[in-house]
């Protein structure tokens, strides 16, 4: 069965390339696209499960931006599991930061040209002081497209979603982005951060071999 996967804001595969999934699976990467001027979240997702084929059964799986991503897909193309790493299940379970942005609207009128490739590396820097131990972190933050960027951040702050109880929700118990006080996980990574997947990627694939059994 093939497990498609959706990576994180920015991110491409290799996040997640120390993952050892199931053996008899095949795995299927969906890049993310450049958004069109203006376009609808309900539109990019129609482009993003375009790749997904439906005439057999299959599994998705996201992490953090891409498992919202994975849950959009599914109310088109529902899947056999849906499993999300590093993310939330609903807009119930947002940070206070990224609920402070769907409030006052600050992403939606912050300039294009401020999501750079400048403000990228001082990102980086700013993570170093809150998980010293993750690697150079921009070697994985590869789509830097200023205007998806900005057009992802303004969607996930606006994300309205009602919780899917049948999504399988991992989380790093030190995660920032998606702090485990607002969710009830159904598997905790200890001393995980939103890296957890490459940081903790054998206790991530010990999970996922029994998810995916």
């Amino acid at each position: 069965m093939k497990i498609y996967v959706v990576s994180g804001l920015g991110a491409d595969f290799k996040v997640l390339e120390k993952i050892q999934f199931p053996e008899h699976h095949e795995i299927v990467f969906i890049d993310w696209l450049i958004p069109y001027q203006n376009e609808e979240f309900s539109h990019y997702v129609i482009r993003m499960a375009e790749k997904i084929d439906v005439s057999e059964p299959f599994y998705l799986l996201g992490y953090s931006f891409g498992g919202i991503m994975v849950q959009e897909i599914n109310k088109l193309k529902p899947a056999q599991k849906i499993v999300i790493l590093g993310s939330i299940k609903s807009d119930k379970e947002k940070s206070r930061l990224i609920k402070t942005g769907e409030v006052t609207g600050i992403p939606r009128i912050l300039p294009v040209r401020l999501f750079n490739q400048r403000t990228a590396e001082m990102y980086g820097v700013i993570r170093k002081f809150f998980d010293s131990k993750n690697p150079k972190i921009l070697q994985y933050f590869t789509v830097r497209d200023s205007y998806y960027l900005k057009w992802s951040v303004e969607k996930i702050s606006a994300w309205k979603f009602d919780e899917n109880p049948d999504v399988i929700q991992i989380l790093g118990d030190r995660d920032i982005v998606f702090p485990i006080k607002n969710s009830k996980p159904d598997f905790i990574i200890k001393g995980g951060t939103h890296l957890f997947p490459l940081m903790k990627f054998k206790e991530v694939s010990y999970i996922l071999k029994g998810v995916f059994a």
